[in-house]
């Protein structure tokens, strides 16, 4: 049983238990605060799916600076490079805190963490845990830490439908679930609630990730930052005959073990550019598009270099693939693209602080800076731990407010992404164009504005389409091919305001002459 929520007004509330929920819940103790989780503490959000590991400078042959980098190239000129730059110097830390909390990263002979390497990545410097379980088993740790200590209230499968303001503050929180219709009174809320993978039919991210943060902070007044950016991975498993839904995810650390890229025709067809298999993500996915555009089926082959070491080494992988009648030691493993990871979200300084008094995001929802155009390989679980601290030192520094007056509200129904799935599917994967965008924005526009089930993944799909139409360039994880050469670089800010007026001067300018609405 949940506690009254009464005993609870006026605590810091943190929506969302993955990495960065969990670790802002945790370094916030010994200060009181609400932990909400629309599932079951450790399946929360696409954190206990990660594969592939935390990227930090831990050889003595590496360096925070290379770490930078590579950092910097990946993300093609968007990236905030003092952002990053204190990111990734305090990557390594977070990996010291997450084994002090009893997080059991794989070692190697001589005991030592054991560093991979992934693709667009200069050195090894992938720590990972149980071969390909890293997010798995760091949130157990985070969750056995936070479910020992006092001062975190956990509030499990409740939904969080709206934020309140109040003279453009944050005042509150409406909660669906066992707590049906309840209001939760607080000056300071957390949004950690991961990404929008499943605006897509083809996703490595659970079914919840629709983007509701994205929402609940553009409806609170908050600015979003960089939503056109959706990184797909190139090598998801390609189930026959599955269309939808969460799809398994082939780590990029098995192309980092020697696996390569073939064809139907066994032809290797990453063979000549630059970084082979291991270029950026956008420039293996966009190789992987093309394939599969021109009739070709695309396959990972790892028989050479891993063979009958795949399930030791890999055993999440291994047994995804058992499920669809795979053996990787012997055969070839079909792949397909599938929208990955969010690099827009929404706009924070570096205490994470939104636009909007008394928010604050970390995690994925977030757009810190440090990802740019196209997410660097296992930057992001660093990214979640690290800012998930700072958030809570900014609100442990500051005097709790009090509570906010009684509020009121109407409570939403509950969303259902389906309708905004099938758009952005269509007109805002790994190819865009601006007539695609433009019907896009149109059918998205109506269900964004009425109340509904649709209309939260509607909203969030209409702010990233009106910023894919303006951003007029390819760039990363945004590629136009009506505009396929890159502009001079800017990151791109959007309010719910400024999306609702670009979006109905777009629909009032393609409906046919004579006819309004």
């Amino acid at each position: 049983m949940s506690p009254a929520l009464a005993a609870l007004h006026g605590q810091p509330v943190i929506i969302g238990a993955g990495l960065a929920g969990l670790s802002a819940a945790l370094f916030l103790a010994p200060r009181p605060v609400v932990l909400i989780s629309r599932a079951a503490l450790e399946l929360d959000g696409s954190s206990p799916l990660a594969q592939g590991g935390m990227a930090a400078a831990l050889d003595d042959e590496d360096s925070v600076e290379l770490h930078l980098a590579d950092t910097l190239k990946a993300g093609a000129g968007l990236c905030d490079a003092d952002m990053a730059r204190r990111i990734l110097a305090a990557a390594p830390q977070a990996i010291e805190a997450l084994l002090r909390i009893g997080t059991a990263f794989d070692r190697d002979a001589t005991g030592a963490l054991a560093l991979g390497l992934e693709a667009a990545h200069s050195r090894h410097r992938i720590a990972h845990a149980q071969g390909d379980g890293t997010g798995r088993e760091a949130v157990r740790a985070l969750t056995a830490a936070v479910r020992a200590q006092p001062s975190i209230t956990v509030l499990e499968h409740v939904d969080v439908r709206r934020l309140l303001v109040e003279d453009g503050a944050i005042s509150g929180i409406m909660l669906a679930g066992h707590v049906e219709g309840a209001i939760l009174r607080t000056r300071q809320v957390v949004l950690a609630t991961g990404g929008a993978g499943a605006l897509f039919a083809h996703t490595t991210n659970p079914p919840g990730s629709f983007g509701a943060g994205l929402a609940l902070a553009a409806r609170a007044g908050a600015e979003l930052a960089d939503l056109e950016f959706v990184q797909f991975h190139p090598t998801a498993l390609a189930l026959p005959g599955r269309e939808g839904g969460r799809t398994p995810l082939i780590s990029e650390a098995v192309r980092g073990e020697g696996a390569i890229l073939v064809n139907g025709t066994g032809t290797r067809f990453m063979a000549d550019v630059p970084g082979a298999e291991l270029a950026p993500r956008d420039v293996v996915a966009r190789a992987v598009w093309a394939q599969i555009q021109q009739g070709e089926s695309v396959f990972l082959d790892a028989r050479a270099c891993l063979g009958p070491r795949f399930a030791t080494r890999f055993p999440t992988i291994a047994a995804a693939c058992a499920a669809a009648g795979i053996d990787p030691a012997q055969a070839l493993i079909p792949i397909r693209p599938a929208a990955h990871y969010h690099m827009g979200g929404i706009a924070v300084d570096p205490h994470g602080r939104s636009t909007v008094p008394g928010l604050w995001a970390c995690g994925e929802v977030a757009s810190t800076g440090l990802h740019g155009a196209n997410r660097l390989a296992s930057n992001s679980l660093v990214e979640a731990v690290v800012c998930g601290r700072w958030v809570a030192e900014d609100i442990a520094g500051h005097e709790a407010p009090s509570p906010a007056r009684r509020v009121l509200g109407e409570m939403p129904p509950g969303a259902d992404a389906a309708f905004a799935r099938a758009i952005l599917s269509r007109h805002l994967g790994v190819l865009r164009d601006g007539a695609g965008l433009h019907e896009a924005i149109c059918a998205l526009l109506p269900r964004a504005e009425t109340p509904g089930p649709a209309s939260d993944p509607a909203l969030v799909g209409l702010m990233m389409a009106i910023s894919a139409l303006r951003r007029e360039e390819s760039r990363g994880g945004h590629w136009r091919t009506d505009f396929p050469a890159p502009a001079p670089p800017r990151r791109s800010r959007l309010n719910l305001q400024a999306a609702l007026s670009a979006a109905r001067a777009i629909a009032a300018h393609a409906a046919p002459l004579g006819h309004t609405n």
